[in-house]
């Protein structure tokens, strides 16, 4: 009731009132030429009754009191033609019922003409006023934007912005890639041009004088036209932000809230990744999943996503407490139907590893755990060794001798013609893996490695390097600048993983499409504008020299004549040959040996022995020459 009796739904209706009398009185005096007789006027004294306890009711049951202060669009005018037509007809069927036939039919068809034309006037002349109310209120504090592509989003956000006066953008104009678009007006908003002509719109507003202070952009079509787009809107030096797809928006309240700063998501300039989430759900659904090394970037995501298909048990094995309890934490919140159990152990300890597959029944294991910072496995050789090979070596046969049903490996693109230890461990790992097929286990699981290449934000990456770098004022540091790598993003990577893991006949190492290589320096400038600083200015970079171990750029495979396609677009099968399970056995037996002397430059020679590919640092070419001789 407080609301229907506000101060400006009473203006509403009492307009409505005067237009209803008005309409009516002039289809009389239209129709009988402004004479009216003494016999019509008790006519139209009694119709004007009428029509003013019938047609108001009827337009408020037809919404014309509903946002119409707001904007004026088509559905707007079909609504007003509609409510009039019915106001109409109730009109008529109450009139001559009350004052006869005798009614001038001419009058009701006159009337309903003007009562359309005078509400769908005042409603257009409300919305004119306010906007010539708002654009002269606009001053120094609205910021001008231009706005990229014609979609929902970005009409929605037009309309949003038009019809709040309080408003901090002044929306100059249009981008859009479509040709057929140019020269248009949305909303009343002029299409200055595509994104490739962004810097020279940009320029021409500067020195008019009105210069552009931000363009927002919607995303429309491939993410690698996207990625394209920022690059042409970022030429004009103005500082640039996304809007999401109009689902993402509708969650929301406000359109302009949604307005976000580049990701380096936006930058990668990928589609996002299409699953067969079937095939996913029938391979976890009520099993007994473990995941080692589950506290880690890759792993806790792995347990993130696993758990949305509904394993009977996850199993989070990690020797990192802390953050093993974080997970906990995290996970335990969400409420799913899973038992959640973690575990505190160590991949190199067989016995631990033998009693948690067996104590909670095991039927698939995802292994994460690994040690991967490159540098330090340069300077700590055993024990990246140890850890990686030896826990590898611990977990297959674990896996094997308690009848698991598949067993899936994190592998690296560093273990493509390594040139690092770290890079070698895991070329190791990929031979453990495949060869448990021609072990002696009577039934082996179902093994498998997955190669890919670094993955934004993960523990050890760069880009939290880089963020403190950035959030400390610099300097940012590259090693090189030609480096070049692969990126990924975690979610992106693991559901990859997830849907390898439905694939392959056994002994496979699955190569995820990971696109192209982006320069280490260029992500760098892309951080730094996304915190809307400018590279070489606001933050230096500085070179600092490619590090032991480290490649100029990384491969994913030996080559495209060695990889074969498979069921998903994005996920290949390198062909390795496989390693004989007994000889492997012999390596590993000598390198626990040497692992027991703790020689990093035997181990070392030891690995070239078994992967002669694998060109270590300088310091170490006099052992590898001796072991490639041997």
């Amino acid at each position: 009731m407080k609301r229907f009796l506000g101060w400006h739904h009473i203006v509403d209706r009492l307009l409505h009132i005067a237009i209803v009398a008005l309409s009516l009185l002039f289809a009389f005096l239209l129709r009988f030429d402004f004479k009216l007789a003494a016999d019509v006027k008790p006519m139209l004294v009694t119709s004007l009754c009428l029509a003013i306890l019938i047609k108001p009711v009827v337009f408020h049951f037809s919404g014309f009191h509903k946002g119409w202060r707001k904007y004026f669009e088509t559905g707007d005018l079909l609504r007003i033609a509609a409510g009039n037509a019915t106001a109409s007809i109730a009109f008529a069927t109450a009139v001559y019922l009350i004052v006869g036939f005798q009614f001038p039919r001419s009058v009701i068809l006159i009337d309903f003409a003007l009562a359309l034309l005078f509400t769908g006037a005042i409603r257009f002349a409300v919305v004119l006023f306010k906007e010539l109310d708002r654009a002269k209120d606009s001053g120094a504090h609205t910021k001008r934007i231009l706005i990229h592509g014609l979609g929902e989003g970005a009409v929605s956000l037009v309309r949003e912005i038009q019809s709040n006066r309080a408003s901090e953008y002044e929306i100059a104009g249009f981008l859009d890639d479509d040709p057929v678009n140019s020269r248009e007006h949305i909303m009343g908003v002029p299409v200055l041009g595509r994104s490739s002509d962004a810097a020279r719109i940009a320029g021409r507003m500067r020195d008019q004088g009105t210069p552009i202070d931000e363009i927002v952009l919607t995303r429309r079509g491939s993410a690698r036209e996207f990625a394209q787009v920022i690059a042409n809107c970022r030429a004009t030096g103005v500082p640039c932000k996304t809007l999401p797809p109009l689902t993402e928006v509708l969650n929301g309240h406000s359109v302009r809230s949604k307005i976000r700063g580049i990701s380096l998501t936006d930058l990668l300039g990928r589609d996002p990744v299409q699953l067969e989430k079937d095939r996913i759900h029938s391979s976890l659904a009520g099993r007994s999943i473990l995941v080692t090394g589950a506290a880690g970037s890759i792993g806790s995501e792995l347990c993130r996503q696993i758990i949305r298909y509904g394993p009977a048990r996850l199993i989070a094995f990690d020797q990192a407490e802390s953050d093993l309890y974080r997970l906990e934490c995290e996970l335990s919140r969400q409420g799913h139907g899973t038992e959640w159990v973690t575990y505190l152990g160590d991949i190199r300890n067989f016995e631990m590893l033998d009693n948690v597959i067996r104590e909670y029944g095991v039927d698939s294991i995802f292994h994460a755990a690994a040690y991967k910072h490159v540098p330090m496995l340069e300077e700590h050789v055993t024990v990246g060794v140890h850890n990686n090979v030896i826990g590898t070596w611990n977990l297959v046969r674990a896996a094997a001798e308690n009848n698991v049903a598949s067993l899936l490996m994190i592998s690296s693109d560093k273990a493509v013609n390594p040139s690092s230890v770290m890079g070698a461990t895991k070329r190791v790992c990929e031979l453990i893996v495949s060869s448990l097929s021609t072990s002696n286990y009577r039934n082996p699981p179902h093994c498998a490695s997955v190669r890919f290449g670094n993955v934004l934000g993960s523990n050890g990456s760069v880009v939290p390097l880089f963020q403190a770098q950035i959030e400390a004022g610099g300097p940012v540091t590259v090693t090189h600048p030609d480096m070049k790598r692969y990126f990924m993003t975690i979610p992106e990577a693991v559901m990859l993983v997830l849907q390898a893991s439905t694939m392959g006949t056994g002994s496979d190492v699955f190569v995820l499409d990971m696109g192209t290589q982006m320069r280490i320096v260029e992500l760098a400038e892309n951080m730094i504008i996304a915190a809307d600083l400018i590279p070489h200015k606001d933050i230096e970079i500085r070179y600092t020299g490619i590090r032991p171990g480290e490649k100029l750029y990384e491969e994913l495979g030996v080559g495209d004549e060695r990889t074969l396609p498979t069921s998903h677009d994005r996920i290949k099968i390198f062909e390795d040959p496989v390693c004989d399970w007994r000889k492997l056995s012999q390596w590993i037996s000598e390198l626990e040996r040497i692992l027991a002397r703790r020689d990093s430059e035997e181990v070392v020679a030891h690995l070239c022995e078994l992967v002669p590919e694998f060109h270590p640092d300088p310091r170490f070419h006099t052992v590898a020459a001796a072991a490639s001789v041997a």
